[in-house]
């Protein structure tokens, strides 16, 4: 079980959405922001119901423009890199695209997956499309068990309860929804994810835990400062929906 850091609603979207967002880092090249779960990055026409956004509500928190230079699903919490500026964002987004930076997430899936594994199964383009007629894009995906749960849920005719698992996850490429789509070609589809997940499963979990949400929590990003040189090593903590897992 983790450790509570704040409250939740129960839809696991943290109360600070229309608050002061946390910053993990600021200097007058680049800022870190632990996103909240349920929170756009920018405004986007997948998503043309949303009334707010993460880069509208930084920019009035802060009173500067900024650039985003890399995005984490509205459903995903954590650690988020912006740039004060296009140069400053041009050279953040060559890290991204050259793999210079270390990305660690946690992932609660469904199933028991093996203690530690990778896959490099491709990827097309544009997860919203059928795969077939797309280019396939490199991706590499590694993985370790933290902890093996079991809900008295019954979710399957043949069996009484459901094994889930808390998953500490390295994507070593950035394609989109990578995690979410490795871990479904993998049988063991993240928990609370609408696309790539179980619809059936996702609901019996949420209804049992009390909070709906994507299990999915960029947790560290460490890389070097593109202007200093220094080495930054980035955390978010897991919000209190976490605690609401069951311990070992």
């Amino acid at each position: 079980m983790i450790a509570a850091t704040q409250s939740t609603d129960k839809r696991g979207i943290e109360p600070n959405v229309r608050g002061d967002l946390q910053l993990l880092h600021s200097d007058r090249w680049l800022l870190a922001v632990h996103k909240p779960a349920g929170l756009l990055v920018h405004r986007s026409a997948l998503d043309a119901h949303a009334d707010t956004d993460l880069l509208t509500l930084l920019q009035a928190q802060l009173g500067v423009p900024l650039w985003p230079v890399h995005r984490l699903d509205k459903g995903t919490s954590g650690v988020l890199l912006l740039a004060r500026d296009a140069v400053t964002a041009g050279q953040l987004g060559a890290l991204f695209a050259s793999g210079a930076l270390h990305k660690h997430y946690l992932a609660l899936v469904r199933g028991w997956p093996a203690d530690s594994g990778s896959t490099d199964a491709p990827l097309a383009r544009d997860p919203e499309l059928p795969s077939t007629g797309q280019p396939l894009l490199a991706a590499s995906t590694r993985w370790q068990v933290l902890q093996r749960l079991v809900l008295p849920l019954a979710t399957h005719p043949a069996h009484a309860d459901t094994r889930l698992a808390l998953v500490a996850v390295q994507p070593l490429t950035g394609r989109r929804h990578q995690i979410r789509r490795h871990f479904k070609a993998l049988a063991h589809p993240l928990i609370g994810d609408a696309t790539h997940g179980k619809g059936p499963l996702n609901r019996a979990i949420a209804g049992h835990l009390g909070a709906a949400r994507l299990w999915l929590h960029a947790e560290a990003l460490q890389l070097t400062h593109p202007v200093t040189g220094e080495a930054l090593h980035l955390r978010a903590e897991p919000g209190a929906v976490w605690a609401l897992l069951p311990g070992p």
